[in-house]
């Protein structure tokens, strides 16, 4: 399937259009859906004729996102398809035209999820090695238990044992369902050397990087493997969009950098947010595998990458949220005032999009 979700924009200009069958085909304003002209729309509301029609059109448009809706569905409409066209919460909301608003982001969820249906799926799931460096055992349980969660992909854990000893993190391991492989080192070896450590241990298709402190959606890798087979990318990441400010106690949504630049998802870039790097395990060691430096390790592996040709896509940051503490806690070290300062939403406590299925 060509079409996909590139260029869908978080705040829409315009209100709904009517979708309807105009005998042929799909039709708005009586001709045929050009994806490019319906961006700006907040989405199109189907009407359905007396009769069954082809979906392809419909399954076309869910593909690139485009939200589409109906207040029933006929019974020739496949029972997934239906139930998503007929959930109508994500239109609860009031749009304000910014990115504080709750509208758009409910707005986009309910894209994602029609992407997911209408994208097709490998037919055995793709395997996948998350390695993930850590020197805090007391978040490797959790970590663990957010990988168990994954949909989609078979997959296998790699750990990079940051100065810790196994036996501090011997009973997550244990209880973990996925296979885990480690590798210990001092504490004084390199954050990237760490990491190439854990990677040459990696037995999967692909290579995923995973933060030991960030929370991550059920649908994050596969969500990842999708947007890779429609873009064609040789890397794939999503928006560093959502963070939890732990000392403040508050989840803030940016949209844009400190510069006031747009920092948009669906787009071909040189940056996505480092914990959540995927790349074919083969074109991962092409590229020389991650820098052997002690921080920026994700910045300087994407210069490496783009310089070697790879073609980086930056996806929806919707099943993904770094926590934040004090600056001094994390190799990105910007005090907690940033972003407060880039926030385009802030909420009190833990309030992640939908798509994460936190309790």
């Amino acid at each position: 399937m060509s079409v996909t979700p590139c260029g869908f924009l978080r705040t829409p200009e315009k209100g709904p259009a009517r979708l309807h069958w105009a005998g042929g085909g799909w039709a708005v304003d009586g001709r045929p859906p050009a994806v490019p002209e319906l961006r700006p729309l907040r989405g199109l509301e189907i009407e359905w004729p007396d009769g069954p029609v082809p979906l392809d059109g419909l399954d076309e448009l869910a593909a690139a996102g485009v939200p589409l809706t109906a207040e029933r569905a006929p019974d020739w409409v496949p029972a997934g398809l239906a139930a998503l066209l007929t959930d109508r919460d994500w239109l609860g909301h009031t749009p304000d035209g910014t990115a504080r608003c709750l509208a758009d982001l409910r707005r986009e969820e309910h894209s994602v999820r029609l992407r997911r249906l209408a994208h097709p799926t490998p037919a055995s799931p793709p395997s996948v090695s998350i390695v993930m460096s850590t020197k805090r055992p007391a978040l490797v349980g959790a970590a663990l238990a957010q990988m168990e969660r994954q949909r989609g992909v078979t997959a296998e854990v790699v750990l990079g044992l940051h100065g810790v000893p196994f036996e501090h993190v011997r009973q997550a391991v244990e209880e973990c369902a996925l296979p885990v492989k480690w590798v210990e080192a001092a504490e004084s070896v390199p954050f990237g050397e760490m990491l190439n450590r854990a990677a040459a241990l990696a037995g999967g298709d692909f290579l995923a990087k995973w933060d030991d402190d960030d929370w991550y959606g059920p649908h994050h890798l596969s969500d990842l493997l999708m947007a890779r087979a429609y873009s064609g990318a040789d890397i794939v990441g999503t928006t560093a969009e959502f963070f939890y400010l732990e000392p403040l106690k508050a989840t803030i949504r940016r949209t844009t950098f400190a510069s006031g630049a747009g920092y948009p998802s669906e787009v071909y870039s040189d940056h996505v947010a480092g914990g959540t790097i995927l790349v074919p395990l083969a074109r991962f060691r092409e590229i020389g595998g991650f820098p052997a430096v002690a921080r920026a390790v994700d910045l300087e592996f994407l210069k490496a990458a783009a310089q070697a040709g790879a073609k980086i896509y930056r996806t929806h940051g919707l099943g993904y949220v770094l926590r934040r503490g004090l600056s001094a806690d994390h190799t990105w070290q910007l005090p907690l005032a940033h972003f407060v300062k880039v926030a385009a939403g802030q909420w009190r406590g833990f309030r992640p999009s939908l798509l994460m299925e936190a309790a």
